[in-house]
């Protein structure tokens, strides 16, 4: 099974957190254009990133954004059980 997402939103400092599984020390790098990946220094998987600025990205809807982060996307086990 893949790991959760967790979102945390900064309203006050515009900071979107998004953790990948559960929380593990990491290593913060910047990639560029305000974002941040967090880095298991023994597994070398990313286990989070964050996104500064955030809301102002969003300002004028017109404006599209590309993100450098690439995801896998599943189904969970109970929405597949629904279906």
């Amino acid at each position: 099974m893949g790991k959760k997402l967790k979102f945390f939103f900064d309203k006050k400092g515009d900071v979107l957190d998004i953790a990948i599984g559960k929380p593990k020390e990491a290593i913060s790098r910047e990639i560029g254009n305000d974002v941040i990946i967090r880095i298991d220094p023994k597994t070398k998987e990313i286990v989070g990133f964050t996104i500064l600025n955030f809301e102002k990205r969003f300002e004028h809807m017109a404006r599209s954004e590309t993100l450098p982060i690439t995801a896998t996307f599943g189904q969970t086990e109970e929405l597949e059980a629904e279906g």
